[in-house]
């Protein structure tokens, strides 16, 4: 069974066809009492649990259960404290340009953005033969923008019809990173949506410069590829987080739909989970364990309870570092 098939069987038919996997992916300690975990909850094959409420866990303190209704433990809208920011990158080579496929293209963007941006802020750029991108639409949480921005872009004439991919994913990779340093939230996610009928043809940029900038990056890169013109090999290997092929230009538009059906079901793995300590003093050791559809795992993480007190309020905005998440 091909991989993008056996995760959509896993997780839409036979939801419990793997065991658990609990990864931490941050941690916030304040006062009084507060103590918060930003986590992924998923089965062994990598495939989202999602559905879960603050009672499907259960907390330890130093393997001494603790009540919940002592700890008050609580699962918040992860908007406090996280973000998820994607490029949508669009191949505007001659081969897309001047084939009379730029409506179908059009089309499948926009039915992708009208349903990522309801939770993500999406930027659109395009790409040719030249060196930089062709700017669309700057980040929003607008679908209206996204399709006039599409629009605008239908009837732009490109200038170089050659192909410069490799030096398209840099330039999108800046403008992820610049705009990911300006949020207010701790917690961020960047990923790159990246559609083409083709390989890199322009060479200003080697792919092994291009893979060293999104090694350093640590964005998510999705590739949807349509044609008979693509290495499959290569683009599986750009998109390290998923890889779509589409044999023609018709089947885009499922495509895209395929993608955003990922990213949407990823997000859902994630959970921001709070409660109010009971400890008082010293360092403790805190295990979170999950159970569901008869599969159990449970991470484990230390926090120091110097200091600690009453008044906890269990719905208190964490304190996370900065970070970086990836979906997988």
């Amino acid at each position: 069974m091909p991989k993008i098939l056996l995760v959509f069987f896993c997780f839409f038919i036979l939801p419990s066809c793997a065991g658990l996997r609990l990864k931490l992916q941050n941690s916030s300690v304040q006062k009084p009492s507060n103590v918060a975990l930003y986590f992924s909850v998923e089965t062994r094959e990598g495939l989202p649990v999602p559905g879960l409420t603050a009672e499907s866990f259960r907390l330890y303190e130093d393997d001494r259960l603790i009540s919940p209704f002592e700890s008050k433990q609580t699962i918040l809208n992860p908007e406090v404290a996280v973000i998820h920011h994607i490029v949508l990158l669009l191949d505007m080579s001659g081969s897309i340009t001047e084939s009379g496929s730029l409506p179908t293209l059009m089309d499948a963007a926009g039915s992708f953005a009208e349903r990522i941006t309801r939770k993500h802020h999406v930027a659109v750029f395009g790409f040719d033969g030249g060196a930089k991108l062709i700017p669309v639409v700057k980040f929003t949480t607008s679908h209206a923008a996204v399709q006039s921005g599409l629009k605008r872009l239908s009837h732009k004439r490109i200038k170089d019809p050659s192909t410069n991919l490799n030096g398209a994913v840099v330039e999108s990779v800046k403008a992820l990173e610049k705009q990911m340093s300006r949020s207010r939230q701790p917690l961020r996610f960047g990923t790159l949506v990246i559609f083409t009928d083709g390989t890199d043809r322009a060479h200003r940029v080697t792919e092994d410069s291009m893979y060293d900038v999104l090694d350093e990056a640590s964005i998510n890169v999705f590739v949807i590829g349509v044609g008979g013109e693509i290495s499959v090999d290569q683009l599986a290997k750009l998109g390290r987080t998923g890889f779509v092929q589409a044999a023609e230009m018709t089947a885009i538009s499922t495509a895209f739909d395929d993608v955003a059906t990922l990213i949407e079901a990823a997000g859902k793995k994630f959970y921001l989970l709070s409660y109010c300590s009971p400890a008082r003093a010293g360092t403790h050791t805190l295990t979170v364990e999950v159970e569901t559809a008869g599969r159990t795992d449970s991470l484990e993480t230390p926090f120091n309870a110097d200091g600690f007190g009453p008044k906890c309020d269990p719905s208190k905005e964490p304190v996370f570092s900065v970070g970086r998440i990836r979906i997988r």
